[in-house]
């Protein structure tokens, strides 16, 4: 039960005891609490929005390479990746999606790891997955490159099991024709699923690049991998099939393809007209998609614009927050 809920609970049971006490007062009658409608999705808020106040020029260290002889280049905003629930909670947000990068020497640190769920405790927050990058292609054609790579993300299932978080996130990197990547990622993903079975912990793939951004690929993946573990984390954005030439797939029949296996999504979104609508996404019509796949789970803020982290932020939870009110007796 939630604070509102119990103070109401609370004050109509209290104004019941107070006229039990009083002489000579009649029997009471029941007093029903209207029931609170559970929202047709919670609001959650992906780390990657305050990618510049975490990494600061760290960003260069990913981009060229260096971090994985020295993790610490990555670490050189301004903001903790440690006090990333705090900042979310500040802006009345419950659930947290955490991006490896931001701590990716700590998977297994156990001390560390103790910390960030003991401050999630603190703040309310609820850990809900783990974006994994810079782990190797986990549909690899060489076996030993693909097993590798599977490897390298069985620390981040281990950290998210003890996080509490439902799953991790993953790349369907691979190479080759349109079949072979297929059966090789799909490959990589059922082992790597396997292994995060005994852990309890799921695997999504999200749309991120290259044929992975190709719905009807990713779709068909996800089906040859048939596993229980498996699922998809359809974004919003993250549709471009090749970045020289630039092709972009249509990002909404790319998340109509990918929400049938859909256990989180994420809400990209870059700016903002005067009315509070993102100009390069129909949020409504993105919102319809979700909703009429029949999910009703956390949609992750994943703020990647030019204005201010916390204000895009802001905007975005703002636009989610009305169109769940407007849709909501269309989905009653």
């Amino acid at each position: 039960m939630d604070r509102r809920r119990f103070l109401q609970t609370g004050a109509v049971l209290g104004a019941a005891a107070a006229a039990g006490c009083m002489e000579g007062a009649a029997p009471e009658e029941e007093t029903a609490v209207p029931a609170v409608a559970d929202p047709l999705y919670r609001i959650s808020l992906a780390e990657w929005s305050y990618f510049r106040e975490l990494f600061g020029s760290g960003i260069s260290a990913l981009r060229d390479g260096s971090f994985r002889d020295d993790a610490s280049l990555l670490y050189q905003g301004e903001l903790d990746h440690l006090d990333f629930p705090a900042r979310a909670r500040s802006h009345g947000i419950e659930a947290v999606e955490y991006v490896n990068t931001f701590f990716f020497d700590r998977a297994r640190d156990e001390e560390y790891l103790a910390d960030l769920k003991s401050r999630c405790d603190g703040e309310g927050v609820t850990s809900l997955l783990i974006m994994c990058d810079a782990e190797g292609d986990i549909g690899a054609p060489d076996t030993a490159a693909r097993a590798q790579s599977v490897e390298n993300h069985h620390k981040w299932v281990e950290a998210a099991a003890f996080l509490g978080c439902h799953s991790v996130r993953v790349n369907a990197a691979s190479a080759g024709s349109f079949e072979e990547q297929q059966q090789l990622a799909a490959d990589g993903l059922r082992q790597l699923c396997e292994y995060a079975d005994g852990y309890d912990v799921d695997v999504l793939v999200e749309n991120h690049g290259y044929l992975s951004s190709n719905g009807q690929w990713l779709a068909g993946t996800i089906a040859r991998v048939d596993h229980p573990r498996v699922g998809t984390l359809p974004d919003f954005g993250n549709f471009w099939t090749s970045y020289e030439p630039e092709e972009l797939y249509d990002r909404y029949q790319g998340v109509t393809e990918l929400m049938p296996y859909a256990r989180a999504v994420s809400a990209k979104s870059y700016d903002f007209d005067e009315d509070g609508n993102e100009t390069a996404i129909d949020y409504e019509r993105m919102m319809r998609i979700v909703l009429d796949a029949g999910y009703r789970g956390w949609v992750g803020i994943e703020f990647e614009g030019r204005m201010a982290a916390d204000e895009g932020i802001v905007k975005t939870k703002d636009l989610l927050e009305r169109l769940r009110d407007e849709l909501a007796p269309d989905y009653a």
